[in-house]
């Protein structure tokens, strides 16, 4: 883009760093930064528990981690979804 001319998006330009960016989402849809919260918590706990999982195959507890984890995340999504429709249909006023 050349200096003369005059940016489209001002507003995502200004907000540049990871956490404006991340804090902005959170304010938007609240049930993203959760899912991936969760996501990496399941992870973590998977990564933790990797050296006692007992006679389990290492393949075997790795899927299960990864289930787990989508589960999660999908679970937080589905229900951020109700959430905001039930933000824009129920609670918002009728027109």
């Amino acid at each position: 883009m050349s200096p003369s001319q005059e940016p489209v998006f001002t507003e995502y330009e200004t907000e540049t760093s990871q956490t404006s960016k991340l804090i902005r989402k959170f304010k938007e849809t609240p049930f993203v930064p959760i899912g991936m919260g969760g996501f990496a918590a399941v992870v973590a706990y998977g990564l933790y528990k990797l050296k006692h999982r007992g006679d389990m195959k290492m393949s075997l507890h790795l899927i299960h981690m990864r289930v787990a984890a989508q589960g999660f995340a999908v679970g937080a999504l589905t229900c951020g979804v109700l959430y905001s429709m039930f933000r824009d249909y129920v609670v918002k006023p009728k027109e």
